[in-house]
């Protein structure tokens, strides 16, 4: 029985932005990578998925850092 093999992030990154690009088919992406074409779409879509995320999450980075920024403006008062 053969092992499945596990990809790493920065192996599945460029071969989903190979395929957003829409230069090469699936299947000449599988071939040059030597994985199985499903593999490149299951990556294309879930990159298409998150790149939602990458924007909300920079939005939400901004905003805590300027919630930080104004409570640290605002003077602390001991009664």
């Amino acid at each position: 029985m053969t092992k499945r093999r596990s990809f790493s992030d920065k192996f599945k990154a460029p071969v989903a932005l190979e395929a957003l690009r829409g230069d090469k088919t699936a299947q000449e992406i599988a071939a040059k990578h030597r994985i199985h074409p499903t593999q490149v779409t299951t990556w294309r879509r879930q990159a298409v998925e998150g790149l939602t995320g990458v924007f909300s999450d920079k939005v939400r980075k901004v905003e805590t850092n300027e919630a930080v920024q104004a409570s640290e403006d605002q003077p602390i008062i001991a009664v």
